[in-house]
């Protein structure tokens, strides 16, 4: 331990979870003893109100909070407003890395890095960046320039950045890895019965309307076939949801889920039901099972999930086109088709690789050297 080399990680990113989690799995990584020749100090760079302050914080890492301001790709006054917001949030970036003299900036992609990364850039402190989605934002499409590499999820990415791209994939929380829990010891702390199948429905963080919308007014003719577990996102919860548990005994909804309840929903699951965020994605081809994929629509989602569909890893449909008639036959043809179970199965493990430890370890190695 006394060999080790001091350093300093500046982490930034911020305004959803989605740019949040996988820096908190570097910051693992890092910290794991196999991998610790370096005793790295983190401060993270985020929104004022954005939710990576509590991640950061719970983690036990230091933040600051700068100005963000977002650039649009259409015509907003909101526009206007913002280019102040970034003029000002480029100054405190200034003033914070000169004071703080860190080693190397990682984000994962967000407005409230952009400034950031382009004052590191005068400063010459070295920039890595994490390309999650397939299709590239404009926030590391503005950063990426200025980045030493680019460490992306999908193959796809690799023509979008050029040499500067290094295929890495996504990497999974510890505490996400750590617990192992039987689909029969999750079904019974969760109280489900063992007479029927159970599907997991969930929205991403912030919970999808129009799914909960749907599950809720299918949810008699859905539980005839299986049990529902709903997780509905923060606050999207309401009185159709809390009537359904009442009068359904196949019925269980949840707001939101720390990562062990989760864990739980997942092991528990035959079926999951899920949004195309990155985060989700990642954790269901860890998880590997058969899964149901509904991209939030004309969004980044359709590009994620596009790969799962051509990979064969998943059953995508379209939001636009769904009925609750729709939703429930393609569960049925889960259910009563083994073969496809197990190609669902086996196909989604191979779109995210999630066991990307080592890898970043080398390239997070090699720029702080």
């Amino acid at each position: 331990m006394s060999n080790q080399i001091s350093k300093k990680i500046i982490l930034t990113g911020g305004g959803t979870g989605g740019s949040v989690t996988p820096l908190l799995a570097i910051s693992e990584i890092l910290g794991n003893i196999q991998y610790s020749i370096f005793n790295i100090q983190y401060l993270w760079i985020g929104t004022k109100t954005g939710i990576e302050r509590q991640m950061a914080e719970s983690a036990g890492i230091e933040y600051r909070a700068i100005f963000s301001g977002k650039l649009r790709r259409y015509w907003s006054w909101q526009n206007v407003v913002d280019i102040f917001k970034i003029k000002i949030a480029f100054f405190q970036s200034l003033f914070i890395l000169i004071n703080e003299k860190p080693d190397l900036i990682i984000s994962a992609g967000s407005f409230v890095s952009v400034p950031l990364v382009w004052a590191a850039w005068i400063l010459r402190i070295p920039v890595l960046i994490q390309q999650l989605d397939v299709r590239p934002g404009l926030a590391n499409k503005l950063m990426a320039p200025f980045a030493k590499k680019v460490m992306v999820t999908f193959e796809k990415s690799l023509t979008d950045y050029g040499d500067k791209a290094v295929l890495v994939g996504n990497p999974i929380r510890k505490e996400f890895t750590s617990v192992k829990i039987s689909k029969r010891e999750a079904m019974q702390k969760i109280g489900l019965r063992d007479n029927k199948p159970v599907v997991l429905v969930m929205g991403g963080g912030t919970g999808a309307g129009a799914i909960n919308e749907l599950v809720i007014k299918s949810i008699d003719s859905l539980t005839k076939v299986c049990q529902i577990l709903h997780i509905t996102g923060k606050g999207k919860a309401g009185l159709p949801m809390m009537r359904a548990m009442e009068t359904n005994i196949y019925y269980k909804y949840f707001e939101f889920l720390d990562v062990f309840g989760l864990i739980k929903n997942y092991s528990a699951a035959d079926i999951i039901i899920s949004r195309a965020g990155i985060g989700s994605l990642t954790e269901l081809s860890y998880v590997a099972k058969p899964t149901i994929i509904i991209p939030m629509p004309d969004s980044h989602q359709e590009d994620n999930s596009a790969v799962f569909a051509k990979a064969d890893a998943a059953i995508v449909l379209n939001q636009n086109e769904l009925t609750g008639e729709i939703l429930l036959n393609n569960i049925k043809m889960i259910l009563n088709d083994e073969i496809l179970r197990n190609r669902l199965k086996n196909n989604i493990k191979t779109v995210i690789k999630t066991d990307c430890e080592e890898k970043i370890v080398e390239i997070i190695s090699k720029l702080l050297s």
